[in-house]
Parts: C-alpha cells; structure tokens; sequence
C-alpha cells in the first residue's frame, strides 16, 4: 500500500508517499481502504520534534494520522456486526495516512450515507476531544460557556456541542477574520489580545460558567479571572500552566459511544462540519504547513484515492 511516512524528525519535507506491506486484519478486527484522513497539530508535533503521549511508540518508517473514514474491505475472526462493503468511520493512532489501516471493531462506527468522506475522516479526533473536556467540565443547559481558539478543529466541536447540550451562551475567541464563521456556529465571536477579560465581561455581565482552553497560556490566565470554579476550567494545551493554576488538564478520551452521539448529531443537523483544505496523500507535506500556519477556521483533510 501507499501510506505517507517519515524517517527522520524534521519539517514537513520529511513526509512522503512510501510503500509498505498491506496490513492484514486479524481476530476481532477490520481492514479499511482509507477514503479520508484528519490532518492535526499532534500529527505535525509528532513530524517534528518527535513527541508523544505515554505509551505511544514512534519506529520508522512512521506514517501518521489519527482519524479516517473509508470502506471495511476485510473482516477478521470473530468479528460482529460489521461485513465487507460497510462505510465507516473511526480512529486509530499513527496510522491513517495510508491506503489501508487495521482497527479493532471497538474503534470504527458506521458512517451515515449522506455524510461525505471528508466529514467523515476528521470528526473522530477533534470531535471526541471536545466531547471529553465539555462531559469533564459539566456543560449542561443554561450554562455560559467560553472557549478559547473557538475556530479551530476542536474549538469548532466544542462550540456546537455546548449549544447542542443546552448551554444558553457561547462566547468564542478567535481572529477577527473567522468571527463571521464562530456566529454561523453560533457563538458570540470576541478577538485574542490585551483587554479580553474585559471584553468577555462586558458580553456576560453576570459571568462566565465554564472555559475551556485550547490557546494557551494567556488564555487560560484569563480564565481564571472570569469563572469562580476551577474545577469548571480546562485546558487541552497548556499542561504546565494549568497545573500552577490549578485547572482541570484534559485529554482526549475515546469510545465508539461517544463517536456514536457525535454521528446523531451530525445527522441531526447540530454538528456542522467545516473542512477548510483538502490535499491528496502525495500534499501531505502542504497539509502539514496548512495545518503549522495555525490561522485557519475547521478542519484539514487528507483524501486517498
């Protein structure tokens, strides 16, 4: 198969199209032929410098990818549930820029058939991390909810979800340029910079519920000074200050049920989903820099042919 990969940490010239051995699905899993493939900043930090979570091995050739979409082409032992021809969509860490990726049943959901490959193979990582920190922050009706980087991939999921799950306000900081876009999510847009907290309290004059960081620092500084409960603060970047501050620090967790309500409510029609670029596999090096410029609104998209 053809999988983009790298041999060496470096910029984004060091990913390239490689050819490997078709992987095999073996007892309780399912091979996919990759349609879609999420490009995120952990796929550019694991390029580059070689970081990773605990317990994440790295061994070149290493491809990369986090998330996809594609078409179940062969079934292990003791699979249920799923057969050969299903459209599913899923995750699986470090391997999804490929042709072909091997998952656990327990890992994939079914795709809906109006939803587009594209939507598809970037809801999984960005979605499930807004999921996890607004379920660990208590987001629930008639909350007022902050969300830093709200034009982001998870900032974009955490906006909608919010709103999805009752919060009465959502206020989103971004750049000037995607505020049109946070108000067509719903959100009440505010620019970064020197005066936020007083910008934010001049929109919410009775308070802040909950903030979630997914900035940096300076954001979460500014957190602190808006919502009373700590334990009501998260940050899914800024581990370090977090812990001075003494903040909930979130990590993504995974589960086909959460991957499941996603999909609902995407089909519902609450989740919308903005993909901002789309490169094939041998642009996987221009994805990466889309990705690295960090000023644009939703998602970026490898599509595999």
């Amino acid at each position: 198969m053809r999988a983009a990969a790298f041999t060496s940490y470096g910029p984004s010239e060091v990913l390239r199209v490689m050819e490997m051995d078709d992987p095999q699905a073996g007892a309780g899993q399912v091979r996919v032929q990759v349609k879609a493939a999420g490009v995120q900043p952990f796929d550019c930090a694991v390029r580059s410098t070689g970081w990773a979570p605990p317990g994440l091995q790295i061994s070149f050739p290493q491809i990369l990818g986090n998330e996809f979409s594609g078409i179940i082409d062969q079934v292990g032992t003791g699979v249920t549930g799923f057969n050969v021809g299903d459209e599913v969509l899923g995750w699986a860490l470090i391997a999804c820029y490929a042709e072909y990726v091997v998952v656990s049943i327990e890992q994939i959901v079914k795709k809906p058939k109006e939803m587009p490959w594209e939507h598809a193979g970037v809801l999984s990582a960005s979605g499930q991390t807004a999921y996890t920190a607004l379920r660990k922050l208590g987001v629930h009706k008639g909350d007022t909810v902050l969300i830093h980087a709200a034009a982001g991939g998870v900032g974009s999921f955490a906006v909608q979800l919010a709103k999805a799950w009752g919060a009465a306000t959502v206020i989103g900081t971004a750049s000037e340029r995607n505020h049109d876009y946070l108000r067509s999510l719903g959100a009440i847009p505010v620019v970064y910079g020197t005066g936020l907290v007083d910008r934010v309290r001049a929109l919410s004059p009775k308070g802040i519920d909950v903030a979630l960081d997914a900035a940096g620092n300076d954001a979460l500084v500014a957190s602190v000074k808006l919502v009373k409960d700590k334990n009501r603060i998260g940050t899914i970047v800024a581990f370090e200050c977090g812990e001075e501050l003494g903040v909930q620090l979130i990590r993504s967790e995974r589960s086909t049920e959460q991957l499941s309500e996603l999909v609902t409510l995407y089909a519902q029609g609450k989740i919308k989903i903005h993909v901002r670029n789309t490169f094939t596999l041998e642009q996987a090096a221009d994805a990466h820099r889309a990705v690295e410029t960090g000023h644009g609104c939703g998602k970026v998209v490898l599509t595999i042919d």
